[in-house]
């Protein structure tokens, strides 16, 4: 695990600048995705299957998950987030409905083990200061047969298309959302959170250690974004 003060600076320092963001993070997602964001966090939660579920949404930023949890008739949505900013924008986005916002941290989450039937994340796995600690953490909070769904950008396959798609990212879309948001170290941070972040089948390979079983990942947008899914053995 990693030192607790380091990875308490680093969720602090996550903190903050996710907290900047809050005015354009909403359209900075759309630019830098294309658009298709949506359509990932709709297949994520399909997968989850959360019919009549206790979700937990980790990292949930202005709520676009947990709000899609509700829409696919989830019974039950926490929605956590370090930042206190963005959990405001996400209460006045979507209400209470179904859905509970609380300011929490990934690596000490304040549930009772077996609490949820799902957990989820939607490009927060590279953020976290402890992956393998945090991995732990949700595999406790998951009732057994629960199932835990991570979506995140990925490392691009090994492939003279897969480093064009890496340079493009790296060079373009990011230079370009930093640009347009005002706030370019943030953006420079998003291709900079890829180094020393395990690859797709890495990934896998710490979500069974800590427990999980059944682990599977498809790759999105011609590999640039991976959807892991996993069941608590």
């Amino acid at each position: 695990m990693s030192d607790p003060v380091t990875a308490q600076e680093r969720t602090r320092t996550i903190e903050q600048m996710f907290s900047r963001l809050v005015p354009h993070y909403d359209r900075m997602n759309r630019l830098m995705t294309g658009g298709r964001d949506g359509r990932w966090r709709t297949l994520a939660v399909r997968l989850s299957k959360p019919e009549g579920s206790a979700v937990l949404d980790l990292g949930a930023g202005t709520g676009d998950l947990s709000a899609e949890f509700r829409r696919q008739d989830a019974a039950r949505v926490i929605a956590l987030d370090v930042s206190a900013r963005m959990l405001t924008r996400a209460e006045e986005k979507f209400g209470h409905h179904r859905i509970e916002w609380l300011q929490g941290d990934a690596l000490h989450l304040p549930f009772a083990d077996a609490s949820f039937d799902v957990v989820a994340s939607a490009f927060v796995m590279r953020n976290l200061p402890d992956l393998a600690g945090s991995f732990e953490e949700m595999a406790r909070v998951l009732k057994p047969e629960g199932r835990l769904i991570g979506l995140d950008i990925t490392h691009p396959p090994d492939t003279p298309w897969g480093n064009m798609l890496r340079l493009g990212f790296e060079q373009g879309v990011t230079r370009v959302a930093g640009l347009l948001s005002g706030d370019r170290s943030a953006y420079r941070y998003l291709p900079n959170s890829l180094s020393g972040y395990p690859t797709a089948d890495e990934l896998s390979a710490m979500l069974e250690s800590a427990g999980l079983g059944d682990v599977s990942y498809r790759r999105l947008s011609i590999g640039v974004v991976a959807l892991h899914i996993g069941r608590k053995r």
